[in-house]
This record gives structure tokens, sequence and C-alpha cells, in this order.
């Protein structure tokens, strides 16, 4: 399935999305690192302040206009062109189709032609195999772990470190990595 991006705006927020951002079934304990669930009130606040965090939401639709999760892009940091990108496959009727790979890469493109940033950055759970899969192969690299970052039931779980560079600005790192 080909994917697309779009900005996210209100009108995007009904029951069907809140529902992405509920966690009865753990899967936002991969979005988030505080493991809980967020209201309608609390996504309609989220995206109304993101103009003020310089940060840009864009839903990722399928080529026949299904809602399949969203891309977070920020907060940038305006001074040093830098910035968190999230992929949520909040649909999840779409998980494990090798979608967020496809979304990643097209969130990289927005980022880096439209937005000017020079390097993106996340972090995740070291169990998160899926995750650091659809990151890596979407062009990003692993640059490190961060000991027990994480407590997961009481246990340190370590954080694994990734980036992608913009190849305007990094034209070495991306010959090196392909």
């Amino acid at each position: 399935m080909e994917l697309q991006l779009r900005p996210l705006d209100l009108n995007d927020i009904d029951d069907e999305f809140v529902s992405w951002h509920q966690n009865e079934d753990g899967h936002l304990d991969f979005f988030t690192g505080s493991r809980r669930s967020f209201t309608g009130d609390d996504l309609h606040q989220w995206i109304s302040q993101s103009t003020e965090s310089n940060t840009h939401f864009f839903l990722i639709l399928g080529s026949d206009g299904t809602r399949i999760g969203t891309i977070k892009i920020g907060p940038i940091d305006l001074v040093n062109k830098t910035s968190d990108l999230v992929c949520l496959i909040g649909n999840r009727e779409y998980l494990g189709k090798g979608l967020a790979k496809e979304a990643i890469a097209l969130g990289n493109e927005v980022a880096f032609k439209e937005l000017d940033i020079r390097r993106l950055h996340g972090g995740m759970f070291e169990n998160n195999i899926a995750s650091i899969k659809a990151y890596t192969r979407a062009g990003w690299v692993i640059e490190g772990k961060m000991k027990g970052y994480y407590l997961v039931n009481g246990e340190p779980m370590d954080r694994i470190c990734v980036a992608c560079f913009n190849p305007s600005y990094f034209p070495e790192q991306s010959r090196n990595d392909n």
C-alpha cells in the first residue's frame, strides 16, 4: 500500500482517532514513555499548541484514504535545526505490515525538504524490535544505547537511540550509510 502524509487538523480528532490513543492493549507502551492513554481533550490541546512548540503533526493515509496513523515532527530546535520524529500506527489493523517504515521515510522527506531540519533523532525501548527495524529500514542509524533509561514493571530497560541525517547537511554521512 502506498502511503501519503497530510497535515493533521482538529477535525481529524474523532472517536476513531481518540481510540488509537487508548492503551488498553498496551500498544502505547511503545509510543510514550509514560505508558498512558490520551483523551480527546488531551489530543485537541496537543494539536492546538503545536505551533507554539514548533511541532508538526501529520496524518498517515493509505492510497484509498484510509487513516492509518500519525507522524509527529517536533518540537523543532530552530537554532540547531534538529527534531524528534515519532511514528504511530494507530489503526491496529495495519500493524505488522511494514507501513511504519514507509511512513517514517515520508516523514524524513517532509522534515528535510519542507522544514529544513538537519538531523532527526529518537529513542525507543530496546525490546521494541519492530520500531527499531522500521526506523533503520527508513534510513536511520542506531547511535547508541542508554543503559537502564526506562523502568518497565520495576525493571530497568535500555533506550536505543536512533538518528537520521539530512543529506543536504551531511553528504558524507549519506554516502557512508548507503
